[in-house]
């Protein structure tokens, strides 16, 4: 049998506490797979893209993932999908999942953790806090980072101003008219939009400043400018990755070109952030083990509880 877990099923039983740490648990665990997950993306004959991640695997779960996304910016939702999870044992379908809640968890939650552990320490929560694209990966980023660390205030901008004033409200924040003016008055940046330009220059970017870039995740996006990631401790997810459809690919810079990764900052195999003016960029792709650790986590807190519904696919 088979559960199947829609957004509002994964909403009832996915919790930030626990995913933060089976994130976490997983970049200093991932390293050590002896599978490679591979990211296949395609563009199609519509306004939109087609990405597979496969496989999800981790040490000690006895488990992978599949997933199969789709990407049309202009829709709302604009990632639709679904996560195979399959038994390792003998490859039952476990769950079926909805991709985007689990997309925007992990991804949301992955950033924060990174944001958190790369930025300058804060605490006494003075610093002020910079949105640039108010979506779905935006709102659980917010969230999960909230978690980890205060901040004195908080200012958003989007392409959309309604979109901007509904995030600011929800978030007791403050709307900014540009990606510039956010940039000017925070001490970290989170960025999540569609653009395939530079969003933030180096010029727009001050000694001590954090940014994490979620946009440049697929051949062509880019938010931060070459000569930005050049200066700042950049730190990924993975480096080959990253060099080959991510943040480093848009702005033209070998996989050389990243100082760390998280894993590594995680793991203790590199210092991270050594002088308070240092310029900081966290720049993930997303890889397939980060839908396992959440969609593991959601799956066995729905067969506790009973959430979702059980369906017999081969009846």
């Amino acid at each position: 049998m088979t559960r199947l877990l829609t957004s509002s099923d994964l909403l009832a039983v996915l919790d930030p506490e626990a995913s933060l740490k089976a994130l976490r648990d997983g970049f200093c665990q991932a390293d050590s797979s002896t599978v490679t997950g591979q990211r296949v993306r395609t563009d199609l004959p519509f306004p939109g893209t087609a990405t597979v991640l496969i496989p999800g695997l981790l040490p000690g779960i006895d488990a992978y993932t599949v997933k199969v996304n789709a990407k049309f910016p202009g829709a709302r939702p604009a990632l639709r999908g679904v996560i195979c999870l399959h038994s390792g044992r003998d490859g039952e379908l476990l769950a079926l999942l909805d991709s985007a809640t689990v997309t925007a968890w992990r991804t949301g939650l992955a950033a924060a953790l990174g944001t958190h552990v790369i930025a300058a320490p804060d605490p006494a929560g003075e610093a002020v806090l910079g949105v640039v694209g108010a979506g779905a990966q935006a709102e659980i980023m917010v969230r999960g980072l909230r978690s980890l660390r205060s901040f004195r205030d908080l200012v958003v901008h989007d392409t959309d101003p309604g979109r901007a004033a509904e995030f600011a409200a929800r978030h007791h924040g403050r709307v900014l008219g540009s990606a510039t003016e956010i940039a000017a008055a925070t001490d970290v940046v989170l960025l999540s939009t569609w653009s395939r330009t530079p969003v933030l220059n180096l010029a727009d970017s001050r000694p001590g400043q954090h940014f994490t870039t979620l946009g440049a995740d697929e051949p062509g996006k880019q938010e931060l400018s070459a000569d930005l990631l050049a200066a700042a401790l950049l730190v990924v997810d993975d480096r080959e990755q990253a060099a080959a459809m991510g943040a480093l690919a848009a702005a033209g810079l070998p996989a050389t070109a990243a100082d760390a990764t998280l894993g590594e900052l995680l793991g203790g195999a590199h210092p991270g952030r050594t002088c308070g003016t240092t310029r900081s960029v966290y720049a993930p792709v997303g890889l397939p083990w980060q839908d396992l650790a959440v969609a593991w986590d959601a799956y066995r807190q729905a067969e506790r509880l009973s959430v979702g519904t059980r369906i017999d696919l081969l009846g």
